[in-house]
């Protein structure tokens, strides 16, 4: 079974895919993870390799065909970044998106990055704007766009293992011989 978890920065993609993958015997592979390793080796800040992909954009598709290949060729995994649902495309048994009001996302990047909640808010901000810009751009992507998704979660609304145990309880009760919705995934031009 392959699941994506996707959503914004803040909403607890990581901690739903870590714990997901463990309860489900999955492996976990995070575009976060990825992406922020990329911005280290440049010595760049997640706002400067942001700024930087808006004029490279083989930064974005690079990552995004490693998202892609990864869904086409693994099972029992759990795909996490903003954009798994529509990488892994057709090959998603389940896609889960992840929200939060700002705020309070906002509130949990600055406990786990320790910065000030208005440098985090204003980043937060910027960084959605450029990333919903670029994924526009690059592939017709509208990424306020939910139809794709299975389930929709607001993680404000419960706690991290209540939000494991809703999404858990989705996926093992998934049956791919009696699954007559899956949502297609249309208009996304794979240009990597």
């Amino acid at each position: 079974m392959l699941i994506t978890v996707s959503g914004p920065a803040g909403s607890g993609k990581s901690t739903l895919a870590a714990g997901l993958a463990d309860a489900l015997g999955h492996e976990h592979v995070s575009g976060g993870d990825i992406f922020r390793a990329l911005a280290d080796e440049r010595g760049c800040s997640l706002v400067e390799f942001n700024e930087l992909a808006e004029e490279d954009d083989q930064i974005d598709r690079d990552l995004d065909r490693r998202l892609r290949e990864t869904a086409r060729e693994s099972t029992d995994l759990v795909l996490e970044s903003r954009l798994a649902g529509w990488m892994a495309a057709e090959y998603a048994d389940l896609r889960v998106w992840l929200d939060a009001p700002l705020d309070v996302r906002a509130d949990r990047i600055a406990d786990r990055e320790d910065k000030p909640l208005d440098e985090v808010l204003e980043e937060t901000r910027a960084r959605a704007a450029s990333e919903a810009q670029r994924y526009r751009e690059y592939y017709g992507i509208d990424i306020e766009d939910r139809s794709i998704y299975d389930l929709t979660v607001n993680t404000a609304r419960w706690d991290a293992d209540a939000c494991l145990s809703l999404v858990l309880s989705a996926a093992e009760s998934y049956d791919d011989d009696s699954d007559e919705g899956k949502y297609p995934v249309e208009g996304v031009r794979y240009e990597f």
